[in-house]
């Protein structure tokens, strides 16, 4: 079952012919982008064209954006453990803002890097200032009164 050019019809756009079991290449490569090629989800070609955009002047080598992308999908993926981390201490099953909030502000590292910016819909992280609490009592009324009798 094979066409006019000589390939199969279920070759389809992979460039590959199925004969039976065997796998045959057709000579076709396979095109991969950057991103694929480093193993990263995030887009390393949009992030180049954004650094370029930013550093207009400036040269741009090949490993900047994909070391860029590895950082950001590295952050992200710290982020949304935490985030989901707290979203389950609080038994619910969608990640909000104020999960992420409490993921950001409980971890000292994120927090020290995430210092200066507000999550909207975040809230605030729960606690009371130690000099707001009640002073504790070393000693009861009775255990006072014992003490002036004798």
């Amino acid at each position: 079952m094979t066409g006019k050019s000589g390939k199969s019809w279920k070759s389809g756009k992979s460039g590959k012919s199925v004969t039976g079991k065997k796998t045959v290449s057709l000579g076709k490569k396979s095109r991969k982008n950057r991103s694929e090629r480093a193993g990263l989800v995030f887009p390393v070609t949009r992030l180049r064209r954004y650094m370029k955009v930013i550093n207009a002047d400036k040269r741009l080598t090949s490993s900047a954006p994909v070391y860029l992308a590895a950082v950001l999908e590295y952050l992200v993926a710290e982020l949304l453990e935490l985030a989901g981390n707290a979203c389950r201490d609080h038994k619910k099953k969608h990640i909000k803002p104020r999960h992420i909030q409490l993921a950001v502000r409980n971890d000292d590292e994120i927090n020290k890097l995430l210092k200066d910016v507000h999550i909207m819909e975040g809230g605030v992280i729960p606690g009371i200032r130690p000099e707001l609490l009640p002073k504790a009592r070393t000693t009861s009324y009775y255990h006072a009164y014992d003490s002036q009798e004798a």
